[in-house]
């Protein structure tokens, strides 16, 4: 066993894995996937459910596993060598599993399969995988079948693509600033800044376009001209706009054709549109209903927006002598703005909140609310700065994640929750499988021997990764294609990411996660209060870009001519529904990622539709805590069994309905949001 990838014993030898071990791992696993694939369409095997899984499912999740482990790596640690590896080897895995996605002889299979015969979690399975099947283009035959297949492995390599030129195009930017063009940056991201720059032998600070390092310079740098530099560098970057040499990464091309395949793709399977298709397995029905959605949200929010915006340039001019403010003035006058309203700093808040800190009181309001214990465990990892924790109740093994915080170069921006591995009652060995994850962030780096600090903003990323990680490691159930995040309807996926983050606003559990880096006071009850005061500060601006860029995916994908130029349609959007204009120059959808390279085509609406259901979800925690702020054990005992531990094996509504006894109601956003 001298492949790493190969070795399915226990976790994946993610110290030994190289780039070298890429292509022999996947002519194996392939190998043994087709192999099986050949066995189970043989007219002597009987469409049993049990059986099938046993073959076929047992070598398709080991070449799951194997190549979603270089996929990791690649997100995570992304390298030349590795990037060739990966490249050379996509197109072979994207072709096998869409022609396994379209066998016609194994569709007859699942066809055959008396569902009279399967637990409700096998039934539920086998429904998605009959609408799989016909989305996957099982139903072709001849030439469409064969172009379904085409645009598929085109489709692979494109989203690759765009994906690396995002990358690459925020990692190549660098400028060497002064001491005096860093006035009012705070001291942590200067020391950051600096250390950088002598890294590289290089005089001064070095300001890149990673957010720990451009969000703050944006925010509080008092120089303008330093802002417009750094944004405009953002806001061009993988476009044609970016200066220089940097056009080589222009996305333009590659977004264009991305859609006109999408829409080839829908109209081979008989859709009107590519949001069509991407709607048959979410909760909406149509595309028309998520438009109607998103504009009755647009409608109720933008009374509050224009607010916002009123008090914003009524605040530069009498303050900062900014009587017309520029897209690079506006964190900065945001900033200045809360600082006056609240009396207090984001940077005053970010010195209580160091990593450990605020990970230990994550830990404490998750083994509390969902009865687990949260313990450090060991595991070969990618980078040093990476941990590995383990999940358990009452000694029992619920599961174990992977916790990547830190920024750095090579590392894909933002930040995610992937599955390493799917909890399963394994057919071939009865043993029950435990669920594995891969949580990811981008923190800035502690300096000067410090713990990393982070924002408030930061910390409540960390609550909604983790938020999915639970989805993924508490499921109780044993049929791997619905237990966890999987067989979830899309647009419910984020609810239980976007309900962890109210707790970073309840005192009873941030008190517990916060120590002042240096004098290891917790949180000041007063500079909590000014934050909970300034919780809803610009929320009708916020809610309008969420709005903004959902619309331009939604219609991206309907009626929006894949020919013509996708700013075009972003224009119109801004015109419909914002009420700030960004410069002509700002090319945002060159790095959207999320509907590009991600899995949010014609779903980024998601966001704001599983927010729907998160707030009312959480409304049930705040009515059983009452005058007591303290989170009830056992409405969370009553949300695990009805949400997390159910996964994907029923239906999203028919989960909400258990744990709330009702359909969701938009009203509880709207309170959250100061905009009921």
């Amino acid at each position: 066993m001298t492949n790493p990838l190969l070795d399915f014993t226990d976790l994946p030898r993610f110290d030994q894995i190289r780039p070298e071990h890429v292509a022999p791992a996947v002519d194996e696993l392939l190998q043994q996937a087709e192999a099986a694939l050949e066995r189970v369409v043989q007219p002597d095997q009987p469409p049993e459910w049990r059986a099938l899984s046993r073959t076929l499912d047992v070598a398709t999740e080991r070449l799951g596993r194997a190549w979603g482990a270089v996929s990791h790596l690649k997100a995570v640690m992304d390298a030349p060598e590795l990037r060739a590896a990966y490249n050379a080897a996509l197109p072979r895995v994207t072709e096998f599993f869409t022609r396994l996605g379209s066998d016609e002889r194994l569709y007859a299979k699942y066809k055959a399969i008396d569902p009279a015969a399967l637990d409700a979690e096998q039934q539920q399975a086998l429904k998605n995988s009959l609408r799989d099947f016909t989305l996957g283009g099982a139903e072709l035959t001849g030439e469409p079948k064969a172009r379904y297949a085409q645009i598929q492995e085109r489709l692979a390599d494109l989203t690759q693509k765009f994906s690396e030129n995002a990358l690459d195009a925020t990692d190549r930017f660098a400028y060497f600033a002064s001491e005096d063009e860093l006035a009012g940056v705070p001291a942590d991201v200067k020391a950051a800044a600096r250390a950088a720059a002598q890294a590289e032998g290089k005089e001064g600070f070095k300001l890149t376009l990673q957010i720990p390092c451009y969000l703050p310079v944006m925010q509080f740098a008092d120089h303008a001209a330093l802002r417009q530099r750094l944004y405009r560098a953002y806001v061009t970057r993988a476009s044609d706009r970016a200066e220089g040499e940097a056009t080589r990464f222009d996305n333009s091309a590659i977004m264009r054709e991305i859609l006109a395949l999408r829409r080839e793709e829908a109209q081979l399977l008989g859709y009107a549109s590519y949001g069509d298709v991407s709607l048959v397995p979410k909760m909406a029905d149509s595309p028309a209903q998520v438009l109607e959605f998103l504009r009755t949200l647009a409608t109720k929010a933008r009374p509050y927006a224009e607010r916002d915006l009123a008090d914003l340039r009524a605040f530069a001019a009498r303050k900062l002598s900014l009587p017309d403010p520029q897209a690079w003035d506006w964190p900065y006058i945001g900033e200045k703005l809360k600082e006056a309203r609240y009396a207090f700093s984001e940077q005053e808040v970010k010195n209580y909140f160091p990593l450990p800190k605020v990970l230990g009181g994550l830990f404490k309001i998750v083994e509390t609310l969902f009865e687990v214990q949260i313990r450090r465990d060991s595991a070969p990892v990618w980078h040093p700065s990476v941990e590995f924790f383990r999940i358990e109740r009452g000694g029992q093994l619920l599961g174990q994640f992977y916790l990547d915080p830190l920024a750095r170069t090579g590392k894909r921006g933002g930040a995610w929750m992937d599955d390493a591995r799917a909890r399963w009652l394994r057919p071939d060995t009865d043993v029950l499988q435990t669920p594995v994850a891969y949580l990811v962030c981008n923190f800035a780096t502690g300096v000067d021997g410090q713990p990393p600090l982070l924002t408030h903003d930061d910390a409540t990323t960390l609550f909604h990764e983790f938020g999915h990680g639970l989805q993924h490691l508490l499921t109780q159930v044993g049929e791997h294609d619905v237990s966890g995040i999987s067989g979830v309807e899309w647009d419910a996926v984020e609810l239980p990411s976007q309900f962890m983050e109210n707790f970073c606003w309840e005192w009873d559990v941030l008190r517990h996660m916060t120590a002042h880096v240096q004098t290891g006071e917790a949180l000041p009850r007063a500079l909590f209060d000014k934050m909970l005061a300034a919780r809803n500060y610009q929320a009708g601006l916020q809610t309008l870009r969420q709005v903004e860029f959902s619309l331009f995916d939604m219609l991206l994908h309907t009626t929006h001519d894949p020919a013509q130029d996708p700013q075009a349609l972003l224009q119109t959007v801004r015109d419909e529904v914002a009420v700030l204009q960004p410069p002509a120059f700002n090319r945002m959808a060159n790095t959207f990622s999320h509907i590009f390279a991600g899995g949010y085509a014609a779903g980024y609406y998601s966001y704001k539709w599983a927010e729907v259901l998160s707030a009312d979800a959480y409304a049930a925690f705040e009515e059983a805590a009452g005058v007591h702020g303290v989170p009830s054990v056992d409405t969370g005992r009553r949300y695990r069994r009805a949400i997390l531990e159910t996964g994907g094996s029923r239906p999203a509504m028919e989960s909400f309905k258990a744990f709330r006894g009702r359909e969701p109601s938009i009203d509880a956003l709207l309170r959250h949001q100061g905009m009921a």
